[in-house]
């Protein structure tokens, strides 16, 4: 009988090891070549990894350098946790595709010190920048008319109720 036990928790240890190997190997197989270059990523930006809306990801150098170049640039700062980005990026992200405007993304959970450095206070914020510095800004949850206003006047520079034709 004690053989027994003995035997069972030798099984179930191995199995326990040979799981563990595979889940981290398949782990480290997706987060292969992620767009945030860093090995360990938090576990809903794993997720995100294939999702295209969380596409176009932008690091924190290049978005320095991207803004100081003076290039009009369009930030969405989010949080992989977030539940209000959660909701708001299958909204953002074909408003931003139909207005053609590449909307780079920085993920505040992979880059915790951009929190401080742009002034994001929460989570989802929408930011424009023009000439090396911040023009205007959108932030919380909003609904489709001021993302869309915001697309039209702040970064086309359209009356927000002129239509497209």
């Amino acid at each position: 009988m004690k053989k027994n036990m003995i035997i069972f928790a030798s099984v179930l240890a191995v199995l326990i090891v040979v799981l563990i190997f595979v889940v981290n190997y398949q782990t480290s197989k997706k987060t292969a070549d992620n767009p945030y270059g860093k090995d360990n990523l938090d576990p809903t930006t794993v997720e995100q990894l294939d999702n295209p809306d969380y596409q176009n990801q932008i690091q924190p150098d290049e978005l320095e350098d991207q803004i100081q170049s003076g290039d009009p640039t369009t930030v969405y700062f989010y949080d992989p946790n977030c539940a209000h980005c959660q909701r708001v990026t299958p909204i953002l992200v074909p408003i931003a595709e139909e207005f053609e405007v590449d909307m780079k993304k920085m993920n505040l959970e992979e880059f915790k010190d951009q929190w401080g450095k742009y002034g994001i206070e929460g989570t989802p914020t929408l930011v424009h920048y023009e000439n090396g510095e911040e023009q205007a800004r959108i932030a919380g949850e909003q609904s489709v008319t001021a993302y869309d206003d915001f697309f039209r006047s702040e970064v086309l520079d359209e009356a927000p109720d002129q239509e497209e034709e």
